[in-house]
């Protein structure tokens, strides 16, 4: 997908997410399981399915549950503590199916929320911030993301991204 041309404020950021959103499917596409759970940079446990397990918290965080009708905040993965696992990162193999097809549920249901709001200075009720706000950390949280994204892939077989 290629980057979204200039325009309104809701439809640029609308288009960086979805720039995005396509650039680590992109980093994802035609790799197994294993190699989507390697983590291909020791010592650090990152992996292209830690990576999709991480923004599939972002998008639940910054928009299904951010710009829903609130209540208390659940994790896609579990509770997270300072001392407990990283439901994100510390896995492997077996999960990257059901990741994967989480990853797509959080971002529907973040496309309809992000669709309910009428304007960009509406106030989601689960973290009280307006969905430009909301929408502007997500795509920073896939921007940041995607750059780790391409240094893992490119270390699993060489593919290079744009």
């Amino acid at each position: 997908m290629p980057e979204p041309s200039d325009g309104d404020e809701r439809g640029i950021l609308l288009g960086w997410l979805e720039f995005h959103r396509d650039a680590l499917r992109a980093n994802c596409a035609g790799l197994d399981a294993e190699q989507l759970a390697a983590r291909s940079a020791p010592p650090s446990s990152l992996s292209l399915i830690g990576l999709v397990r991480h923004l599939t918290e972002m998008e639940r965080a910054y928009a299904a549950w951010a710009l829903g009708p609130g209540g208390p905040w659940r994790g896609v993965w579990g509770e997270y503590a300072d001392d407990g696992p990283e439901w994100d990162f510390d896995v492997d193999a077996s999960v990257v199916h059901e990741s994967m097809a989480a990853w797509r549920r959080e971002r529907a249901l973040a496309d309809d929320r992000i669709a309910a709001h009428a304007t960009l200075d509406s106030v989601g009720a689960g973290n009280r911030r307006s969905l430009r706000w909301n929408l502007q950390k997500l795509v920073g949280e896939y921007a940041r993301h995607n750059g780790h994204a391409d240094l893992v892939r490119e270390r699993i077989d060489g593919w290079t991204g744009e």
